[in-house]
């Protein structure tokens, strides 16, 4: 399965020669319009809750030069075929599609209309008026798998996996290699959910987790309900997307934390400006798309250490997914010394020993 293929691309955009010469005058006479598809609802504190963050922070430093408007609950179905196509008639001259599944509509869509600029999130897939954009969450994971690794007394440390796409594998392997950095026996135990949000499997996954020895939760969904639910049974926990420290403030050891607003507001002076190309991009702590919340309930050393795990990925010290790296039947699917490469790393689809389960 090849997700994507990503490269590092955040820089300024050029001027496509491809640009269509009536979208310039199209926003002439009024505010830019943007659209934004979400899959969940905004309330949802994490995933989509961040992206609708980015969304209120480029009306905010765009004031009426634009005007944003957003559809939530948006199922990954040919259901979204109908809200990106309506977005795009209701004159939205760039729209922003904000989740994996809605890859192959927003493509039709996009080429329905020639004239309005399409940025799909998680996606691998472009064309001349389509661009992608993702966040290399992996790196938190790997700093989270350091925390937990200090922490963990069980040696078994739980994940709530939504669905066994490459994204999700790159999160499970870097937070168990970021364990084995600082305890090489440690093991990490998932169950997926088949679900980006579905707050009742959250918790019940949780539950079964804890209840199977995992002395530390993290996640890969979108909801709070994990973090809540460890808190219950008194548990650390992960947050996810956003900061959910108000959800478990005893509890929390730290979220990864995605930043779309810098993207968002750049793609939209891109077209401002005229300057909107097709890009890919890929940003991780080092382009400021990822950071982490505070470091809490744990102890000064671990924080320390947790610190240097982002500054060593951020000043590329660090690079993850280093070889030798063996799959879970023991095979070596990375020679000591190489580094996987993007290429590779966005089709990831097999498990790091350590790792307990299996994606199917």
């Amino acid at each position: 399965m090849d997700r994507r293929q990503f490269h590092k691309i955040l820089g300024a955009g050029l001027i496509s020669a491809s640009l269509p010469s009536l979208l310039r005058p199209a926003f002439a006479d009024g505010p830019l319009q943007v659209g934004f598809v979400y899959l969940g609802p905004v309330g949802d504190f994490g995933w989509t809750y961040q992206h609708n963050v980015g969304c209120q922070q480029a009306q905010a430093h765009f004031g009426d030069k634009v005007k944003t408007t957003y559809v939530e609950n948006v199922p990954e179905s040919p259901d979204s075929e109908h809200v990106i196509a309506d977005l795009a008639a209701k004159g939205n001259k760039l729209i922003f599609t904000t989740s994996f599944g809605y890859m192959n509509y927003t493509l039709k869509v996009a080429k329905q209309y020639p004239d309005v600029f399409f940025e799909h999130c998680t996606g691998y897939m472009r064309d001349k008026n389509v661009s992608t954009y993702n966040i290399r969450f992996y790196e938190g994971r790997f700093v989270q798998g350091v925390i937990a690794g200090k922490l963990t007394k069980s040696g078994l440390v739980g994940y709530i996996g939504s669905i066994p796409v490459p994204e999700v594998v790159q999160g499970m392997n870097a937070f168990l290699l970021g364990m084995r950095s600082v305890n090489p026996t440690a093991k990490l135990k998932f169950i997926m959910i088949n679900s980006w949000y579905d707050p009742g499997k959250e918790g019940d996954a949780t539950k079964a987790l804890i209840d199977q020895g995992c002395d530390i939760i993290t996640q890969h969904t979108d909801s709070p309900t994990p973090l809540q639910t460890a808190k219950g049974r008194g548990v650390k926990a992960f947050g996810e997307a956003t900061d959910m420290t108000k959800f478990a403030p005893d509890t929390q050891l730290t979220a990864d934390v995605n930043d779309w607003g810098g993207y968002y507001i750049k793609r939209i002076q891109d077209v401002l400006d005229g300057k909107w190309a097709s890009t890919d991009t890929w940003g991780g702590f080092d382009s400021g798309m990822l950071s982490m919340a505070a470091f809490a309930n744990m102890p000064d050393d671990v924080k320390a250490l947790a610190g240097q795990a982002v500054a060593d990925i951020r000043s590329g010290k660090n690079k993850v997914f280093v070889g030798p790296l063996t799959d879970q039947s023991g095979k070596l699917q990375l020679p000591a010394g190489q580094v996987m490469d993007d290429g590779t790393l966005s089709g990831l689809q097999w498990l790091v020993e350590g790792v307990e389960g299996k994606l199917s």
